[in-house]
């Protein structure tokens, strides 16, 4: 394994693609494979990644009860969420809790169509450094490409979803009823963006869960080709 890709990495760092898929050809197990192809198997697993693990968190409960996403109060208001259960509220701080997720759950429908116009954009360039680079390199790549634009929708999303899921109503009575306890400090976070942010990091968390599986495991490259392009890391 430390062999084939140092020689792939020294093709792709002194070579064309031509010699480097003279190289690769002769490695064992490996058939000729063209720019496009390259490119359309990370595309492949790129689109694995948004529709086996992404479209999960579309889901009710998909934030909520997953333990690599769910989202969990700021420090700012960890400490609304104790002081209200020292007071026997402890519904009401568990209700603030599930509805920042459900706001998450329902922003993330929106991410597919910016996610689709980033995985269309991989040129074969992209695509060896992804191949040859980390576990997580192409989870970066997406990320690096669509974070910009994926909080620009996100935002205006999750108030929506705030207004949605009646989170907004919800934190706005829990916020009041903690601000009212004596000598407390009093708090006004700014939950739309805290969320905005914690679902990105949650989505691209789904998307890395999805890649280093297809780079670990040969039975989840599901077609063909990903099994003939990531056969080249191996």
């Amino acid at each position: 394994m430390i062999k084939r890709i140092f020689i792939l990495f020294i093709a792709v760092q002194f070579a064309g693609c031509a010699e480097l898929q003279k190289v690769v050809s002769q490695l064992p197990g490996n058939e000729l494979l063209t720019e496009e192809q390259i490119g359309q198997g990370l595309r492949e697993a790129l689109n694995n990644g948004i529709s086996h693990q992404v479209s999960k968190l579309t889901a009710k409960d998909g934030f909520y009860r997953n333990e690599l996403v769910k989202i969990l109060l700021p420090e700012e208001l960890q400490v609304v969420d104790k002081g209200l259960r020292k007071i026997g509220l402890s519904s009401i701080a568990d209700e603030g809790l599930k509805v920042l997720n459900r706001a998450a759950e329902d922003a993330v429908k929106t991410a597919t169509p910016i996610f689709v116009d980033a995985v269309r954009g991989i040129s074969f360039n992209d695509a060896k450094e992804i191949l040859l680079g980390d576990i997580d390199a192409a989870t970066n790549y997406l990320e690096n490409e669509t974070s910009n634009a994926l909080y620009l929708k996100f935002n205006p999303v999750i108030k929506k979803s705030f207004s949605k899921v009646k989170a907004d109503k919800i934190w706005e009575d829990i916020i009041n009823r903690y601000n009212k306890i004596p000598f407390v400090k009093k708090v006004n976070p700014n939950l739309t963006d805290y969320v905005t942010n914690q679902a990105l990091s949650g989505v691209f968390t789904m998307i890395a869960v999805e890649e280093k599986g297809i780079r670990e495991k040969v039975g989840l490259r599901n077609t063909k080709l990903l099994r003939a392009v990531f056969a080249l890391q191996d």
